[in-house]
């Protein structure tokens, strides 16, 4: 009786210790049979592009100025403002250029009268002179009378020319007044918008140097877009190439457009050709270089807006309709130019195969030739524990990973 209650309870341990040995199997042993990270050859489009940041800007952008110094007497415009060419934006006080105006066509008058009174001179030195003409010099009247005569003639017809020269010089002051007091009415050299008002009604602006601006106009119907591209990819880039960007407050509207320019130097060569100092080559050479690609896109519903941030993208290349996998499952490249890639079979094994790709991206590659349709190919594999522990116990096991 005690032997046999000893060997029931020697099978309760021996159970007890089974038990704990296929827990410990099942949950802590794992296995060495790596996990597969996998994905489906798929079909879809595809399109390499070169990535930048772009600033929106009108396509006109005007800075309207003044020519004359004064003070703005009358400012007619405000901001966001629709005007016509030819309309009157602001008008400086006039005084001081009519007041020149008015010199000047005085000057003009006094030229004419002095003309006029030259022309009578020179009128009664020529009959002088052809009455010395005809008595004879040395028979009716003396030789020193007709030289006299003849000087006379030659003197009032070189004041007549000079008068004349003087009366040009004081018409042409008269044409310069005019346009400066044409200058004190600044009006709208093409139809915009205003969207900046620079200098308020009441102030006074010098031009004696500069032209001081008071209104910003722009066409705001079209929008050029000025992408920096960096002097890595800029050399892949050309005119032509299609382009599409989004903005900040609206990520899902795509604009699309046709690259129109390509600038062939970046914006940084105006500060050396101002230094012509070896220092500014320096600091230039040690930053980025980045070249403006510029294209048009319209904006008839004035929702894009001037200096806002495009996300632009540059289509260097596209397919549609074709065989691809992720970039991430190529393998060594071979002397042929294919890549190895594994595939998952049916059977579950792993084998190699050389694959032909086309257009790739660095995300997924075009598939020429080597791959079907729907065939499962392997981008990576981990050890089961080590993918247990890093998924937090989750999903052993040959596993299928999304589609491309």
């Amino acid at each position: 009786m005690l032997n046999r209650r000893r060997l029931l309870m020697g099978g309760a341990v021996l159970g007890v210790l089974l038990v704990l040995f296929l827990a410990w199997r099942l949950f802590f042993a794992g296995s060495d049979e790596p996990d597969l990270v996998t994905a489906r050859v798929t079909r879809g489009d595809l399109e390499r592009t070169v990535e930048a940041t772009g600033t929106l800007m009108p396509r006109e952008l005007i800075s309207v100025g003044a020519q004359a110094s004064g003070r703005i007497e009358t400012l007619t415009v405000e901001v966001g403002e629709q005007v016509r060419r030819g309309q009157l934006i602001a008008e400086i006080d006039p005084q001081t250029q009519t007041n020149a105006l008015l010199t000047a066509r005085a000057s003009l008058d006094n030229v004419r009268a002095q003309l006029a009174a030259s022309q009578a001179s020179l009128t009664q030195a020529r009959l002088s002179f052809q009455r010395q003409e005809e008595l004879g010099p040395g028979e009716a009247t003396s030789q020193a009378d007709y030289e006299a005569a003849e000087a006379t003639l030659k003197t009032a017809g070189a004041n007549y020319e000079a008068l004349e020269a003087q009366l040009e010089q004081a018409r042409a002051n008269v044409s310069t007044a005019e346009v400066n007091l044409g200058y004190t009415k600044i009006t709208a050299p093409i139809d915009g918008v205003v969207v900046s008002v620079v200098t308020e009604q009441g102030q006074t602006v010098n031009a004696a140097q500069s032209a001081p601006t008071i209104v910003i106009l722009a066409q705001l119907d079209v929008m050029t877009v000025e992408a920096e591209i960096s002097e890595a990819d800029v050399i892949d880039v050309e005119t032509g190439m299609p382009a599409y960007f989004t903005i900040l407050g609206d990520p899902d509207k795509r604009y699309s457009a046709i690259l129109r320019l390509i600038e062939p130097a970046p914006e940084s060569i105006t500060s050396e050709v101002d230094s012509g100092s070896s220092s500014a080559s320096s600091s230039t050479s040690s930053s980025a270089i980045y070249y403006n690609a510029l294209f048009d896109v319209p904006n008839e519903d004035g929702r894009l807006r001037a200096l806002m941030t495009a996300q632009v993208s540059i289509v260097l290349a596209q397919r549609s309709n074709v065989l691809q996998i992720s970039s991430s499952a190529l393998g060594a490249r071979g002397a042929d130019g294919k890549y190895a890639v594994r595939v998952l079979t049916e059977e579950g094994t792993v084998e190699q195969r050389q694959v032909t790709i086309g257009l790739n991206n660095n995300v997924n590659a075009e598939v020429l030739s080597g791959l079907r349709e729907g065939e499962t190919i392997v981008i990576s594999e981990a050890a089961s524990d080590q993918a247990s522990a890093a998924g937090g116990g989750g999903g052993g096991g040959r596993g299928m990973g999304p589609p491309l």
